[in-house]
């Protein structure tokens, strides 16, 4: 059986869907969750947590690690 799964619409261009981001810690643990981001590559809202910190419309970049 296969559970479909759905996104909440981004409230900031009303067109993309906020896609789930995970990472992992400093010590290896899995963070589900850890970041949202617009599927609209035109909008590029995002919303994350950094040390306990929610902070939201950073600049998207490439990582090179």
């Amino acid at each position: 059986m296969s559970e479909e799964q759905s996104f909440p619409s981004c409230l900031k261009c009303n067109t993309g869907l906020l896609l789930p981001m995970s990472d992992y810690g400093r010590e290896g643990a899995p963070i589900r969750y850890k970041a949202w981001v617009c599927s609209n590559p035109d909008c590029g809202f995002n919303i994350r947590i950094d040390n306990g910190e929610i902070t939201f419309g950073r600049n998207i970049t490439q990582s090179y690690k």
